[in-house]
């Protein structure tokens, strides 16, 4: 199989870039874009440590949970999770990140990369509590390039249409996955047990 190796390549392959996807990348949050955040309740963060290996990590709460500093400026609140810490690692070898938002029902979504840093502030992860249980950090980012993405791949892949949706019972639970995977000693529903417990008692 032969491989691109080079821009020119690339851009051979396809047609020029329309004027409106270079035209509509800003450089600070305008109403549209700080409106669309103050309604998302999801968005994935793509990172990568200093050697080029990549994440994606997805965040998602209460609309608004993220909050905008001033025009190029966001915070993001961490929660509890698994504690592997993978975007946080990369970041700190690695500010880039890139942002994408999400609205459910929404097929657009709103993209913003820039450069990011990890603050344990005590005032700010206060103010960015749920239930009186501080964020347990903040990702502080700094927006270098934000812009709306159209909805193609949302309308191709029909991803908020129900009726295109697979059964759930189509695939295994997540505490059977987990078993195989990792090879763990227990039965898979001893670790949906505790992953349902989790669930309830330390989402934020």
């Amino acid at each position: 199989m032969d491989y691109i190796t080079t821009r020119e390549q690339l851009r051979s392959a396809f047609e020029a870039t329309h004027e409106v996807a270079i035209r509509k990348v800003l450089r600070s949050m305008d109403e549209h874009s700080r409106r669309f955040i103050e309604k998302s309740p999801f968005l994935l963060i793509g990172s990568q440590d200093a050697s080029g290996n990549g994440d994606v990590s997805p965040k998602g709460d209460f609309p608004g949970f993220v909050k905008i500093l001033d025009s190029k400026t966001l915070a993001i609140p961490d929660r509890p999770g698994n504690n592997r810490l993978d975007t946080w690692e990369n970041i700190i070898e690695n500010p880039g990140v890139g942002l994408i938002f999400m609205i459910p029902g929404m097929n657009e979504t709103l993209r913003i990369n820039g450069e990011a840093r990890l603050t344990l502030d005590a005032d700010l992860c206060s103010k960015m509590q749920v239930n009186n249980r501080p964020a347990k950090a903040v990702l502080i980012v700094k927006v270098r390039e934000v812009y709306m993405h159209c909805a193609k791949a949302f309308i191709r892949s029909k991803l908020w249409s129900p009726d295109t949706w697979a059964p759930r019972s189509d695939m295994p639970t997540l505490g059977q996955i987990l078993k195989d995977q990792a090879e763990l000693t227990g039965t898979a529903n001893e670790f949906d047990n505790i992953l349902d417990e989790a669930y309830q008692t330390s989402l934020w």
